[in-house]
């Protein structure tokens, strides 16, 4: 089982017609990530608390529909995260954000995860947002030092992050439990270093999404690998970050979180370019069926 933990919450979507209308989605990277391994065939768990509001139970019945393991979901009455993205012409998105009193910030370490769990991800706003933050540190530190692989995607929002310098060491701080560390160009720039400055500090591989240039990997024994991006027409890039973490949580869990040096890094990252494309043909984080990669 490969387990997700982190925020779950809408994105309203602004619509071409009417003007100025804003559709909500399920959204939140965590979230997005559970979804799409359970459409791409994986036994997977989603981690994380959850409003009892209409949204939550929306979000939740996405994730039962994908065949997504709920268990390990803490509830509470208050109210749903919101997300409002503005696209640019590229279809890149930036976030604003209504987080205050918002149920997934009051997630608490939970007791253990399942016999099964071999892989467990974690990252965007959950990392930034205490009291939650720190209990999903905390899980990060506990299944790391039970031999689970695990993976880390920053997903850097920088409005919602009030001392950047501190972010930044702390982000330092996690990388020694981290197995695989999965970053977008934009974060890498914004956090500062070098490849090798975090290879050298844990990570097994470090893995960067630079858009229509496709993918990069790097392992800590020195192996690098590239490839290219698929062309398509991108609707939206929304939830194309969150379908790489799958797609490589997918390919990469049956390795042992300190033996990725023997993956096969080139199929691994064409199977994440072949699912983040055609996340990007659709609007909103709408991730892949495994049939539709089966080509």
């Amino acid at each position: 089982m490969i387990v997700v933990g982190g925020e779950a919450l809408i994105d309203l979507v602004p619509v071409a017609q009417p003007p100025g209308a804003l559709v909500p989605r399920p959204g939140g990277g965590p979230y997005n990530t559970a979804l799409a391994l359970g459409r791409l065939g994986a036994r997977a768990a989603f981690c994380s608390r959850v409003s009892t509001d209409g949204f939550g139970e929306g979000l939740l019945a996405g994730l039962r529909a994908a065949g997504v393991d709920l268990s390990l979901v803490q509830r509470g009455p208050e109210p749903t995260t919101l997300a409002v993205p503005s696209l640019a012409p590229d279809g890149s998105a930036a976030y604003g954000f209504y987080v205050e009193g918002t149920a997934d910030r009051l997630f608490t370490l939970p007791r253990a995860l399942p016999e099964g769990a071999r892989a467990l991800a974690l990252g965007t706003c959950s990392l930034a947002l205490e009291p939650g933050a720190s209990a999903y540190e905390a899980l990060l530190r506990r299944e790391s030092g039970r031999g689970l692989l695990t993976l880390l995607d920053p997903n850097i929002r920088p409005a919602l992050i009030a001392d950047p310098a501190a972010y930044r060491a702390r982000f330092l701080g996690w990388l020694p439990y981290v197995s695989v560390l999965k970053l977008s160009e934009e974060d890498a720039r914004w956090l500062g270093g070098s490849v090798s400055d975090w290879l050298a500090a844990g990570p097994s591989a470090v893995v960067l999404t630079r858009g229509g240039r496709g993918l990069a990997a790097w392992t800590r024994e020195g192996a690098e690998y590239e490839v290219p991006a698929r062309r398509v027409a991108v609707a939206d890039t929304i939830g194309a970050g969150d379908t790489v973490n799958a797609a490589l949580l997918h390919r990469l869990s049956g390795q042992a979180a300190g033996g990725l040096v023997d993956a096969d890094w080139p199929g691994v990252l064409a199977y994440a370019a072949h699912a983040a494309a055609l996340t990007c043909t659709r609007a909103g984080a709408e991730p892949p069926y495994a049939a539709e990669l089966s080509g």
